[in-house]
């Protein structure tokens, strides 16, 4: 049904309000009756599916639509600003080029004319690279001591242990995390080019002995977590040997870290921010605010209320006190106690970094942990894309909304490039004014409230200026994970998640800090320590933007 055909024969002066009235309630019914439709189609095919599956059988193959027709919900387009520059200048990269080796091209004689004059010479640089063995056999030194009766023998190299040489260890590194090869497509390619390596030397290499790497996974968010004011956190699915696992990825401007965890809850997202370091758990007056907002009973409520302190217990202290003054507590009210805890010792900072605040969707594991959160402008922006109105009359009042609200947001990004307390007021005004629109449509306005409601959260960029106005950035770090998922499904043991973790970690955190990846795992491996440590480049570049 075409409403606008409708509206061109309908003169709205000489109706009155009751009619008004009347139509809109009548479209928004027909509207909500639609989306119910759509919503129940949906369910049925799923219980039918479910239906086919319990007797044996296949249910409904997921087709994926074609990229034309499906509905697009980025906001790519929107939230980019436009360019000023029309043409893109071609980046000269000669003088990036190291030369290896010169060769002269010569013109035959013979042909030339006998008044030819030579002229020099015209430079090309063509790159190139070779792949092959360089296989060495180590003489080692060998003196025995009859007089102690024992022998003395050279060590190998650093880097040089297990058969294969550091370039052989730092490229199967790179291949599994920056080029998302799988175990035997990095067998495959060794194989061919003359390497005699089996499938599980190469799974040792890439998971086994690490614990050098994983130190220094643990040094770059040490050191990354005291540059901003802000963090930025986001989860993604995992699998690890069959069992549906989360991965975390925390970051900001100088790095992008990755935890892979059982749970997704507070508590988990807490052991995140802690970076290795053990939850503390405290029954103050903040937990109980805490207490408050996640809703237990009054019953237990008071009976904790007996245990308020400010005195900060480690896990097993705090569980034997729910033990003994709570023994019965059902598994739901008992999580709540614990995340309430944990965060109020947590916030009281006892020798460690807080994280202030925490840039991230909407997602309720994320809310109440640290002192203030930010929300993503971007994930909100993708409900109004998803509203699917029946009627073009309402489609028109969504498009033109989404112009309003990306223009808004285009404001925020200049307001970012030069902050002032006049244009914070001006700009905190103006979001009220845009987010009490009344359409008429009432998903619409419904969608408008609800993001009017998070307005301290969207708009903490006018007291913060530093803190972006979207979480793209982690969801940049999610993606890596799913790319790899996509080739290798998941991995077998906790060692390999662990190692999967730390070689993402440092491979993503290279690319921000501009360090070349298989440079510095080759230097680490070798243990020349040539190459600073990331986190001493991240210490080093976060104090060159202060004085900046």
């Amino acid at each position: 049904m075409d409403l606008d055909n409708i509206l061109k024969h309908i003169n709205f002066a000489h109706l009155k309000t009751e009619l008004k009235s009347a139509l809109c309630s009548l479209i928004n019914v027909i509207e909500k009756l639609s989306s119910e439709n759509r919503q129940l189609k949906d369910e049925i095919q799923r219980l039918r599916d479910e239906n086919n599956r319990l007797k044996g059988e296949q249910g409904k193959p997921n087709i994926k639509p074609n990229l034309k027709s499906k509905k697009d919900i980025s906001s790519e387009q929107e939230r980019k600003q436009k360019s000023t520059n029309k043409k893109r200048k071609k980046r000269a990269k000669n003088k990036h080029i190291t030369i290896n080796r010169t060769e002269k091209c010569y013109v035959d004689k013979s042909k030339l004319p006998h008044d030819a004059e030579f002229k020099g010479y015209n430079t090309v640089i063509v790159q190139d690279i070779k792949i092959q063995p360089d296989n060495i056999e180590f003489k080692k030194e060998v003196y025995y001591s009859a007089s102690l009766n024992k022998t003395y023998m050279a060590k190998l190299p650093q880097g040089y242990e297990g058969e294969f040489g550091p370039t052989i260890k730092a490229l199967t590194i790179i291949f599994k995390n920056i080029c998302n090869m799988s175990t035997a497509k990095i067998y495959e390619f060794f194989k061919h080019v003359g390497i005699f390596i089996s499938i599980g030397k190469i799974s040792n290499i890439l998971i086994k002995d690490h614990q050098s790497f994983h130190q220094e996974k643990t040094d770059i968010v040490a050191s990354a977590l005291a540059t901003t004011v802000y963090q930025a956190i986001d989860d993604t699915k995992a699998r690890v040997n069959g069992q549906n696992y989360h991965t975390h990825i925390l970051g900001n401007p100088y790095f992008t870290a990755y935890f892979t965890e059982q749970q997704k809850n507070r508590l988990t997202v807490l052991n995140v921010l802690l970076n290795g370091q053990k939850l503390t758990y405290c029954l103050n007056d903040h937990a109980f605010s805490i207490l408050n907002q996640l809703v237990i009973s009054k019953k237990q409520f008071k009976k904790l209320e007996q245990l308020k302190s400010e005195i900060i217990f480690n896990q097993q202290q705090f569980e034997n006190l729910m033990s003994q003054h709570l023994p019965l507590l059902e598994h739901r009210t008992k999580s709540k106690i614990l995340e309430a805890a944990a965060i109020a010792g947590y916030r009281k900072g006892a020798d460690r970094l807080v994280v202030k605040i925490l840039l991230c969707d909407d997602a309720p594991q994320f809310k109440l942990i640290c002192e203030q959160l930010a929300l993503c402008w971007v994930h909100d922006g993708r409900h109004y894309k998803k509203l699917n109105p029946a009627f073009k009359y309402n489609a028109t009042k969504v498009n033109k909304f989404l112009k309003k609200y990306w223009t808004y947001y285009h404001k925020l990004l200049n307001f970012k490039k030069s902050p002032s307390a006049e244009k914070a007021t001006q700009l905190a005004a103006e979001f009220d004014h845009l987010f009490s629109t009344v359409s008429g449509y009432n998903e619409l306005d419904d969608r408008i409230l609800k993001t009017k409601m998070k307005k301290e959260q969207l708009l903490l960029v006018l007291n913060y200026p530093e803190i972006p106005l979207h979480n793209n950035d982690m969801e940049l770090g999610a993606r890596v994970c799913a790319r790899k998922r996509d080739v290798s499904l998941h991995t077998m043991t906790n060692e390999g998640t662990k190692a999967n973790d730390t070689f993402l970690t440092i491979v993503e955190t290279c690319k921000k800090l501009d360090v070349n990846p298989f440079h510095y795992i080759i230097d680490r491996i070798e243990k020349t320590d040539n190459l600073q440590s990331l986190a001493q480049i991240i210490v080093q570049k976060y104090k060159e933007n202060c004085l900046a």
